[in-house]
């Protein structure tokens, strides 16, 4: 969803927690659970991304 809308992480984090399109499909399901951060979910998996160099395959 960052790449498709270049969202910056906070904007990311954010984005789950105001789209119910977006939380659907992520499969975040707020009834009990915090959205994933920007600290230690989405800057953590784009870094893996990244060193995986999957990124590319998303275009």
């Amino acid at each position: 969803m960052q790449n498709w809308y270049m969202l910056p992480n906070p904007v990311s984090e954010e984005a789950l927690y105001d789209s119910r399109v977006m939380r659907e499909f992520a499969g975040v399901d707020l009834g009990g659970v915090r959205a994933p951060d920007d600290e230690s979910t989405i800057l953590p998996f784009r870094h893996l991304m990244k060193a995986r160099e999957l990124g590319a395959e998303m275009y």
